[in-house]
């Protein structure tokens, strides 16, 4: 499946992003789902402003698609202060990111996505900007090698990433507020294509509305990108609102089962049940027999099995369960 087709992605399209835009929320009490997370910066964003005082810094971490980077600028609406955007492989070197933190006002927000794919160098000159506000940078070369102090303003750096894992020790720890983007419940991504059906001016029947959120992996990017497929359906069908059958249909027709499981879901469980008797199997192996990178598989498709319980992680490898056989029509293994 190409990345054009593909309903699962670890990245936007230009696209996805305008329409993004567009559905994204300005503040927490327009934010659907996250609870917790909400309940949480509710707390943290009024004890700063109470302060008048610069938000702590943010890690925000969890699979592609559940509104890191929408919740990062809801926060800093509710701060009242503007958000820089950027991402980790886009600050090549220390002088990127001096470039950025020299245009940010007091309190203003910067919001690093892919935070985890930080240049090592540039990783290393964050920490005093973090921690005490200020950045030595060496200029000059030879016998005019020397130092400049670049003090900052008081900012909040939002980090949002996919492998919190991946993040060394001493960023991970400057930090103070570290929060678990979690998929959603279908009750609220319900309520998420009810609300994007009346940005995109279509009627949904609440039915079809349902059925969406049950085959959309617990997040608000696929069910956006799946709402828009379905509703050229219904346009062509000449239908006033997206109906059930409509749905069904289309769905099928994109190769999304009942499950969210995609056709690279099924490969992955098939190569590991027909391939290696269900597993134990190395992610290269995966990777290697579907034409996927490990990134991909790691960051975008396994969270979800393993959420779903279609497979397990052991040392060993991955393994597939009971559940994997049954959702592929296939004859469960006999573990005796």
């Amino acid at each position: 499946m190409s990345d054009e087709e593909r309903i699962v992605d670890s990245k936007s399209n230009s696209e996805d992003q305008e329409m993004e835009l567009s559905l994204r929320p300005q503040y927490l009490s327009q934010y659907i789902g996250q609870d917790k997370v909400k309940s949480e910066m509710k707390v943290y964003i009024k004890a700063a402003l109470q302060r008048d005082e610069a938000l702590d810094h943010v890690l925000l971490y969890g699979p592609p698609g559940l509104g890191k980077t929408t919740l990062a600028f809801v926060i800093a609406n509710e701060m009242h202060v503007h958000l820089k955007s950027t991402s980790g492989p886009a600050i090549e070197k220390a002088g990127d990111l001096v470039a950025l933190l020299s245009e940010l006002d007091p309190g203003d927000v910067l919001f690093i996505d892919e935070i985890h794919r930080l240049a090592k160098p540039v990783e290393e000159v964050l920490y005093s900007a973090m921690e005490d506000y200020y950045i030595d940078i060496v200029v000059g070369e030879g016998q005019t090698t020397h130092a400049v102090h670049v003090p900052l303003p008081p900012f909040t750096l939002i980090g949002a990433t996919t492998r919190a894992g991946q993040l060394s020790a001493p960023l991970r720890d400057r930090f103070g507020i570290i929060e678990h983007m979690q998929y959603y419940e279908e009750e609220d991504l319900e309520k998420i294509i009810q609300r994007s059906s009346e940005v995109f001016k279509t009627k949904i029947d609440p039915e079809a509305s349902i059925e969406l959120a049950r085959r959309s992996r617990g997040t608000p990017r696929i069910a956006n990108r799946l709402l828009k497929r379905v509703r050229d359906f219904a346009e062509v069908k000449g239908e006033e609102s997206i109906s059930l059958a409509t749905t069904q249909h289309a769905l099928t027709q994109l190769e999304v089962d009942d499950e969210g499981l995609d056709q690279t879901d099924r490969k992955i469980l098939r190569v590991m049940i027909e391939g290696y008797n269900g597993g134990p199997v190395g992610i290269k192996t995966i990777s290697a027999n579907i034409g996927e990178d490990t990134d991909t598989i790691e960051e975008v498709y396994e969270p979800y099995l393993l959420q779903k319980g279609f497979i397990t992680r052991t040392q060993r490898g991955r393994t597939v369960t009971q559940k994997a056989y049954l959702q592929l029509g296939l004859k469960p293994k006999d573990n005796n």
